[in-house]
């Protein structure tokens, strides 16, 4: 399979001297197009700032990160922030809705700031595995926990990206809507051959992807 997403002495470092924080300390990672990876780790581990890097809301101290043919480092900042926008679908543990915004208007708003009309027929498929067919007038302040992740999760799957990063995507979900959600990201990656780079402390939902990168002190363990 070709090699979609490619991390090369990937390193971030804070702070300096015997108070130095090694978060990620050496990573080669290779990630093939239209695959499904779950990284796993212990909190801690350096698996949330291999997901920020890889997507490129944080940079490295040293390494480098390329998706497709486009290196993130040689990106100025505008740049990058059409980038992701277009190439990259982010799923967030804090959802990081628009709190101003309906439900709906969350869902479409990053297909928006492209000029670009959204697929309903597609967003109404997703709507409705997610069970949030009935909220889409609503605000996310009326929402529960579990109700705002799902909103974030359609976002994310909306604008059909060639990648789509989650972070811990299942964590405030009941454990029958969590398989669901991982189904769901499962068959959209296969129908529009997207790659999701998945992170989670949980094994059990780790084992539904096509791979499993376990992550220790800021390394890949063998």
């Amino acid at each position: 399979m070709k090699c979609i997403l490619k991390a090369t002495g990937l390193k971030k470092y804070y702070g300096e001297g015997e108070t130095q924080v090694r978060a990620l300390d050496g990573i080669d990672l290779e990630i093939e197009q239209g695959r499904f990876t779950a990284i796993i780790g212990t909190s801690g581990s350096g698996k949330s700032t291999l997901l920020n890097m890889l997507g490129g809301l944080d940079t490295p101290t040293e390494g480098s990160i390329r998706i497709g043919n486009t290196e993130l480092a040689g990106l100025n900042s505008e740049q990058a922030t059409v980038f992701r926008r277009k190439q990259i679908g982010f799923i967030f543990q804090n959802y990081n809705l628009i709190p101003v915004l309906t439900v709906w208007e969350n869902i479409v708003f990053p297909i928006s700031l492209d000029g670009r009309e959204p697929d309903q027929k597609f967003i109404m498929q997703i709507v409705e595995m997610l069970g949030l067919e009935s909220k889409l007038d609503s605000l996310p302040n009326n929402l529960s926990g579990g109700q705002q992740q799902r909103v974030a999760i359609a976002r994310a799957l909306a604008s059909k990206p060639s990648i789509i990063l989650a972070d811990e995507p299942t964590g405030n979900l009941d454990s029958k809507t969590s398989d669901d959600v991982i189904g769901l990201l499962k068959m959209t990656g296969s129908e529009f051959c997207q790659t999701i780079v998945m992170i989670t402390h949980n094994p059990e939902i780790a084992q539904m992807a096509d791979r499993v990168v376990r992550i220790e002190d800021g390394k890949i363990a063998v």
